[in-house]
């Protein structure tokens, strides 16, 4: 039972490099176009980075926060829209959530290496 448990923690850790991948190539094959392809793949893999560092953040300290998680989502939320309100003078939601989701992606993935960082760290010194 504690295998398969280890296995599954680990499977969801290393599926946003897998997620990205997978979703570079098909969203590669139906566009055509590398860019659009990019811009895909990231917003699929921001989802994959928020589980996999909910799961992590249990792994390394036993116990959810995925209340912060959700606050850091909702914060980033509000910190693009003044400032996209303050540069452009309107809020374009479209352009708000878009300009979010990828700032999110950019803040979860540093957590993501930060937490792998950690969680290593703390498994080495658990161990001598």
């Amino acid at each position: 039972m504690a295998s398969a448990f280890s296995f599954i923690m680990a499977l969801v850790v290393l599926i946003p490099f897998a997620g990205y991948f997978i979703s570079f190539i098909m969203a590669k094959e139906l566009t055509g176009s590398h860019r659009k392809a990019v811009h895909i793949s990231i917003d699929v893999t921001t989802i994959l980075l928020m589980i996999s560092v909910h799961f992590i953040i249990v792994a390394i300290w036993e116990q959810s926060y995925f209340w912060l998680i959700l606050l850091t989502v909702l914060c980033s939320a509000l910190f693009f829209t003044i400032v996209y309100w303050r540069l452009k003078g309107e809020v374009d939601y479209r352009g708000v959530i878009r300009g979010t989701w990828r700032l999110n992606f950019l803040l979860f993935s540093f957590a993501y290496l930060a937490l792998m960082v950690t969680g290593l760290a703390l498994r080495v010194m658990e161990s001598t």
